[in-house]
């Protein structure tokens, strides 16, 4: 019995850190989830440090071209989760050009086996479609075990 609770609190300290979900109050998990997932998959804040989330949050009214402008008690509810659950790791942490995940150096270096011709495939569109190929991205989950690559 000892053993199986011990193997639960291992699990529970490695489970990624950039789970969406984590450390987020229903209210602001919802308003997370609406907001951001309205227009694209609301991307695990431990994708980008708090530097990136921050430029972001302060620039949504020019947010990759379109108006993503949300009222302030919204606007202060997720941009203080996203910082508060930024990547800590130099890894995921390092700024990312243009604020763009896909463009960061961890993104490029666990994607430099995936051809050109792929990311243009009808059922992947672009880099930044997570959820094309990896199957749990929503959730957090980015194991090469669960990696489905669409045919076209």
């Amino acid at each position: 019995m000892k053993h199986k609770f011990l193997l639960l609190i291992f699990a529970l300290l490695v489970t990624p850190v950039f789970s969406a979900k984590m450390g987020m109050p229903s209210d602001a998990l919802k308003s997370f989830e609406t907001e951001c997932g309205s227009c694209h998959m609301a991307y695990p804040p431990g994708l980008l440090g708090q530097k990136n989330w921050q430029s972001i949050m302060s620039g949504l009214n020019k947010h990759f071209g379109t108006d993503a402008s949300i009222d302030a008690k919204t606007h202060t509810e997720i941009s203080q989760w996203l910082v508060r659950n930024a990547a800590t790791r130099q890894k995921y942490s390092a700024i990312a050009p243009d604020n763009q995940i896909t463009k960061s150096a961890w993104f490029i270096h666990e994607h430099d086996e995936v051809r050109a011709d792929i990311w243009k495939r009808v059922g992947v569109k672009s880099p930044g479609n997570c959820q094309a190929c990896h199957s749990d991205a929503a959730t957090g989950g980015f194991s090469e075990n669960n990696i489905r690559i669409p045919a076209k």
